[in-house]
Formats: structure tokens, C-alpha cells, sequence
């Protein structure tokens, strides 16, 4: 168990870097905020890197390369526009006009937007009571967040380049992940996440490049930040693939509670923005959201999740 601990708090320090990650890369790219070609490109470099170092992970740990069947391509590309060109066109948008702290509370929404959707929308589960409970808990934080119920109504706190892009990247994250527990049943997960990666990758980058980006290196900084962004969703998602092979679900899915505080403290920590994270509003709404993951996760007697 410790080393499960261990190993899912590190996937969960990875991912939660990824805020601070992307606006340090900003500086280091000078990338305006206005400048979504740019900002496409950079996302499209990081996940074609991303895929590559997948698959080469993935292999290393298979003893064999992956490779797809040619029937599961139909399966890539699907999970290549929903997991990567929709979730991070709209991810780096929103970094762009939010702070690291409040697109990590709100990223988080994901978590409970994807058990609604595998419950009603795909049907892979069962209704569940306490995963409904777990939903509202971790929306309620949610929502307190952004000033209450008033910020539903009002806007005054929210805008869709910013937050609004944010919940348009938890939409896709979970059609994606719902997705990919379908497409896995035909084909290794990792192999169609390394693919799909890689192609969205791509096409972020294409997109960006024919809308008139520009990736300029202007520092070694910009070469680390770059391999660093890859890594994240490689080497997190690769050692989260392992966990979940050799435990139980349950045991392993519970611990994401622990992905948006590190989201928190590390763009409190490397951007600056301790007095949001640590303000009182901030703290009782990450413990909402962190209490919402872990009862949607958490097994009860004989449930399975």
C-alpha cells in the first residue's frame, strides 16, 4: 500500500503541475493571451511528444511494441478529438485568461461530469446513490468557489475564455474517459492513448500553424518546459496504467482526490497565487471537491466502481 500511495500522489503531483506548467510556458514562449494559434501549436508539440513518449513507455513495459490493430484506428481517432484536440484546445484557452488556482478547482469538475455521463448518457454503470451525493458534494465546492448560486446567474465571476473553457475541457474529459473504457475492451489502453496523443498532437499543431502561429525557442528554458509538459501526461498516465493493472480500482481511483489540492499548492507555489489558494473560500471549496472524489470512488461493502 505505500508504495501505491506513493506512486499515485506522484501521478497526482504530475498532473496537478500541469496548470503552473502551461502558464510558465506562456512567459517562456511569450504567447499573448489573444494568440490561439500559438497557443495551439505549443499544445500540439506537448501531446505529440506526449504520444511518443507513450508508446515508448508502454512498449518498454510490454516487452513489445504497440502497435494498433487496423481496426482499432476508427478507435484512436475518436479518442484523439475528444481526449486531445477537444479537451486541450479549451484547457489552454482557459489558462490563458484564468488563474492556475481557479482552473484547477473547476477542472476538477471532470471527475464528477464523467460518472453522470457513464451512468445516463453510455450506461456503463448503474445508477448509485453515492456517487450522486459524491456529484453534489463536489459541485457544491465547485460553485462556492465562484461566489455561490449568484455566480450562475450573475457571470460577474465567470467568463467562457476563461472558466467557461474550462468546463467545455472537463466536458470533454469525461466523454473521453467514458470513451476509452469502451474502446478498451478491444484494445490496450495505453497503446490507444500513446496513439491518440500523438495525432491530436498533430493536428493541434497543423491547425495552429496554418492560423499563423509561431513557436519561438527563445531558451533552453522553453526546450525543459516542453519535455516537462510531455512527461506529465506520459509518465502519469503510463504509472496510473500500472496501478490500476495490478489493484483494485477502488483502491487506486480514490486517491484522485489528491489532483486538484496539488493543482492548488503548486500554482500557489510557482505562480504566485497563494492569497487565492489559502483565502477561506479556496480551502473550503478544494475540501468539498477532494470529499465529492472520494465518495464518488470510494467501494462500499460489495460495489464495485
Amino acid at each position: 500500500m505505500p508504495v501505491v500511495l506513493a506512486t499515485a500522489v506522484f501521478c497526482c503531483v504530475l498532473w496537478g503541475s500541469a496548470s503552473p506548467a502551461i502558464k510558465i510556458a506562456y512567459e517562456l514562449f511569450r504567447i499573448g493571451a489573444d494568440d490561439t494559434p500559438s497557443r495551439l501549436m505549443l499544445a500540439g508539440a506537448r501531446f505529440a511528444l506526449a504520444g511518443v513518449m507513450t508508446i515508448v513507455f508502454g512498449s518498454f513495459l510490454a516487452k513489445k511494441a504497440l502497435i494498433p490493430e487496423k481496426s482499432s484506428w476508427k478507435y484512436v481517432l475518436v479518442l484523439s478529438l475528444f481526449q486531445t484536440i477537444g479537451q486541450y484546445y479549451f484547457f489552454f484557452m482557459s489558462l490563458a485568461h484564468t488563474s492556475g488556482v481557479r482552473g484547477s478547482i473547476i477542472n476538477a469538475s471532470g471527475n464528477f461530469l464523467a460518472p453522470l455521463f457513464a451512468i445516463f448518457l453510455f450506461r456503463l454503470e448503474n445508477f448509485s446513490v453515492k456517487k450522486m451525493i459524491g456529484c453534489v458534494v463536489g459541485f457544491a465546492g465547485i460553485i462556492l468557489f465562484f461566489g455561490g448560486s449568484s455566480a450562475l446567474t450573475s457571470g460577474g465571476q465567470m467568463t467562457f475564455p476563461g472558466e467557461g473553457a474550462m468546463l467545455c475541457a472537463a466536458f470533454f474529459y469525461a466523454i473521453s474517459g467514458c470513451s476509452i473504457k469502451l474502446f478498451s475492451k478491444h484494445e490496450n489502453p495505453v497503446t490507444l492513448s500513446g496513439y491518440q496523443f500523438a495525432l491530436g498532437g498533430v493536428v493541434l499543431f497543423i491547425m495552429g500553424l496554418v492560423m499563423g502561429g509561431n513557436l519561438t525557442f527563445y531558451s533552453a528554458g522553453c526546450y525543459l518546459n516542453l519535455l516537462y509538459m510531455g512527461f506529465i501526461s506520459a509518465g502519469a498516465y503510463t504509472l496510473w496504467g500500472v496501478l490500476l493493472k495490478y489493484n483494485p480500482v477502488s483502491k487506486v481511483s480514490v486517491l484522485g482526490f489528491v489532483n486538484p489540492i496539488m493543482g492548488v499548492l503548486l500554482s500557489a507555489l510557482f505562480l504566485g497565487e497563494s492569497t487565492e489558494a489559502f483565502s477561506m473560500t479556496s480551502v473550503l471549496a478544494l475540501l468539498l471537491v477532494s470529499a465529492g472524489i472520494i465518495i464518488v470512488n470510494a467501494r462500499i461493502g460489495k460495489e464495485s466502481v
